[in-house]
């Protein structure tokens, strides 16, 4: 149950930072444990910069929390440090040879106020929950 658990948190971090296809690489991916040690640092990041444990993180995710309100005055902290880690990871991809100079640009072009969205976002309680289907049949359902 705790693995279904993180892997929830995982999804949604992931989104900050990667949209709605962050979903997908959550669910189904990255072994036994259902955490890749890319998202997991993810994870860590948004817990440190709020200063709240994982398990609460978790907990109020679930419950429909947005991060912003979960970070409360930490949200601008939160903003940055995402939007810092992200740049972050397309400069790697560049340095890399895994992206071109143009996507990077593209990619870093509207990234703080994508984030700032999906900071802000409101999701219901229990979406990114899986069954174990993945994106299929009973997604986001308890």
């Amino acid at each position: 149950m705790q693995k279904k658990n993180l892997a929830a948190v995982i999804a949604t971090s992931l989104i900050l930072t990667l949209g709605t296809a962050g979903i997908a690489s959550a669910h189904g991916m990255g072994g036994k444990d259902g955490a890749r040690p890319e998202q997991t640092a993810k994870l860590t990041l948004i817990s440190s910069t709020i200063g709240i444990d994982v398990a609460t993180l978790k907990t109020r995710l679930q419950a429909g929390d947005s991060l912003a309100t979960i970070a409360g005055s930490k949200t601008a902290a939160l903003i940055t440090a995402l939007v810092a880690a992200k740049t972050k990871e397309i400069d790697a991809a560049l340095a890399a040879g895994k992206l071109t100079v143009a996507k990077a640009t593209t990619l870093k072009t509207n990234l703080t106020a994508h984030i700032t969205e999906k900071v802000n976002q409101v999701r219901g309680p229990g979406m990114g929950k899986s069954k174990g289907h993945g994106m299929g049949k009973g997604h986001g359902r308890p």
